[in-house]
């Protein structure tokens, strides 16, 4: 966790300084994670594969990579998922976010049978053709996309890069969060340093500085100076930066679309909504079968992270009910009856389960109207097939 920040990179030389802590708060004294640290940034780094198996840079040769975007609706995810279990595929990693109407996932699956990566050209052209199928669903307006591949994949750096592509940004207005929750964006030119000041303020949370780095990166901007202070519930943060061909913002609409594309950015990863955590045995169609379980009881995913290690799943779920109302604790409860009590636990804060929530009821990436097993496991797969 980053506390405080100062970046420095004029003259063709760079000074970054960070105070980190751990997740909860305190000093860092683990060996392990300072040594790691310490290589991956040091002057013989090569952005070293993550400690954690969920998220950053993998290797492709024991996986295949499958990249999705798309409109959301009920039961997208849970759509998804089946189609690649009947296909024989086992969603090992994934990472799926939610935002302005439009839903995002980079999943890594390897072959049932084998355990690897896909090989079969054959059948990576009938995934890929089944999983588009399922994106496009009803709505031709919107362009949905699927990518398959074997390369090196950074899940969040990705996910960032397809919803700026896709222009999520845009039209966000009342369907985005309230107005006090949204992050105070302001973007101004110093013009006697030829710099466009960027300032943030707004609700602090893990990875908002990578969020930030991240698409400004993508619009194509250095960042000369910055500045972080996140010590309290609230994030400052400010930018000195330029296009990469050395001029400041140039026009109002150009600022415009700077601030839509930084708030779209802060609010993809927002996590609202009850997380509920689930840890069990891995096996094929795990995610299939418990997206199926949370749809059926009309629940909402917003946000979620599916991991394999040592033939563990972790997966992380973000939800809430798909009419708008707050999570019924009752559903909550026969959900873990169902799954398992030690199975689905209830992280975070329960006062969650009585909160009005914030957001128009429109993210339904892991919800659905249909209750019908069949439907759901495999009578999409044969109307496609």
């Amino acid at each position: 966790m980053i506390s405080k920040a100062y970046i420095c990179s004029d003259g063709g030389w760079f000074m970054d300084v960070f105070n980190v802590t751990d997740k909860d708060g305190n000093k860092i004294t683990d060996e392990a994670s300072l040594d790691y640290i310490q290589k991956s940034l040091g002057p013989d780094s090569c952005f070293a594969s993550s400690m954690r198996r969920s998220v950053g840079v993998m290797s492709g040769m024991d996986h295949t990579a499958i990249e999705l975007i798309g409109s959301d609706r009920p039961g997208l995810l849970s759509e998804v998922s089946a189609v690649l279990t009947h296909l024989k595929c086992n969603v090992v990693n994934a990472e799926v976010w939610t935002h302005n109407t439009r839903a995002a996932a980079v999943m890594q699956v390897t072959d049932e049978e084998t355990g690897g990566a896909i090989a079969d050209p054959e059948r990576l052209a009938m995934v890929k053709r089944l999983l588009c199928n399922v994106l496009k669903g009803t709505n031709k307006s919107r362009e949905a996309k699927t990518v398959v591949s074997h390369g090196v994949t950074h899940t969040e750096r990705r996910l960032h890069q397809m919803m700026f592509a896709d222009r999520d940004y845009e039209g966000m207005g009342e369907s985005a969060m309230e107005e006090k929750e949204r992050p105070n964006v302001n973007v101004t030119n110093w013009h006697d340093k030829d710099y466009s000041v960027v300032t943030i303020r707004c609700k602090d949370r893990p990875k908002l500085l990578f969020d930030i780095v991240c698409t400004l990166t993508d619009m194509q901007y250095v960042v000369f100076h910055g500045n972080v202070d996140a010590e309290g519930p609230e994030a400052y943060l400010e930018y000195c930066m330029r296009h990469v061909d050395g001029s400041p913002v140039k026009s109002d609409a150009e600022r415009e679309r700077v601030i839509q594309c930084l708030e779209a950015a802060i609010e993809r990863r927002v996590s609202e909504g009850l997380k509920l955590e689930l840890c069990t045995a891995d096996r094929v169609g795990l995610l299939s079968d418990v997206t199926r379980i949370f749809r059926e009881n009309s629940l909402t995913v917003s946000r979620a992270e599916v991991t394999t290690k040592d033939g563990k799943a972790v997966n992380t779920f973000y939800v809430r009910d798909t009419s708008g109302y707050p999570v019924d604790p009752k559903i909550i409860d026969s959900i873990r009856r169902t799954i398992g009590q030690t199975i689905l636990q209830v992280k975070g804060c329960p006062e969650e389960l009585n909160q009005v929530p914030h957001e128009s009821p429109t993210r339904f990436l892991f919800s659905g109207l249909f209750k019908s097993r069949s439907f759901c496991n495999f009578g999409l797969v044969r109307s496609y097939s």
